[in-house]
């Protein structure tokens, strides 16, 4: 943010033009008076985390802190507040009751005018994650006029964790990235539980196998 500069002055001197060029002159009083230089101009350098960006992070961020939701969890990595690692319990009544997913959420510069990019890091079994978890979820793509996602500006972080959430529990089969989750899904309840349990990784087993669970 440009500073307005002022130049500090006396009673006009009598040297004129002479002390113009002069970065210090005498004001009278004994006292020496530097002269400021003008302001720098600044010229635009794009970054990867803008004004609007970071502000709208560290209020979600404070929000997630003094106001948590029950089995979500979220917060900066150590480097870029711009890359999230989070974690969500599984919902109740479900095959994927009491268990634990780790995910990352990646912002954009242009957060929160377009959705971030959330990847589940735990494995996971489910009509609508693919085997690099990835997830078809329609507030997870760009929304608009001849969009087909429904992302827009007035949702946060809290709102992606718990529509993840929910989708667990309640899976889009008309569009799915794994076919026979969807079929199983609806053809055997038993059966597709003991596939999510199989699949499944608990943090501190993924870290025993090497296998990273965030940023």
């Amino acid at each position: 943010m440009a500073n307005s500069f002022r130049t500090m002055s006396t009673a006009p001197s009598s040297h004129g033009a002479k002390n113009a060029s002069n970065p210090t002159r005498s004001a009278g009083n004994g006292n020496v008076v530097k002269r400021l230089p003008p302001p720098p101009k600044h010229h635009h350098q794009p970054t990867s985390t803008t004004t609007n960006d970071y502000v709208s992070l560290q209020s979600e961020l404070m929000t997630l802190m003094t106001s948590p939701t029950p089995g979500l969890s979220a917060f900066p990595s150590n480097t870029d507040i711009t890359k999230w690692n989070a974690t969500v319990t599984g919902p109740t009544d479900t095959p994927y009751a009491d268990l634990t997913f780790k995910l990352t959420l990646a912002y954009p510069s242009n957060y929160p005018y377009a959705p971030p990019e959330v990847l589940f890091k735990t494995p996971v079994y489910h009509p609508n994650v693919d085997m690099s978890g990835r997830i078809c979820l329609d507030i997870l793509k760009p929304g608009g006029q001849g969009k087909e996602g429904a992302w827009s500006a007035v949702l946060n972080t809290s709102s992606v964790l718990l529509s993840i959430q929910s989708l667990l529990g309640e899976p889009n089969n008309a569009s799915p990235l794994n076919g026979e989750a969807a079929l199983l899904w609806d053809r055997d309840q038993e059966e597709y539980k003991k596939k999510v349990l199989a699949r499944h990784q608990e943090p501190a087993e993924m870290e025993e196998n090497g296998l990273s669970t965030g940023f």
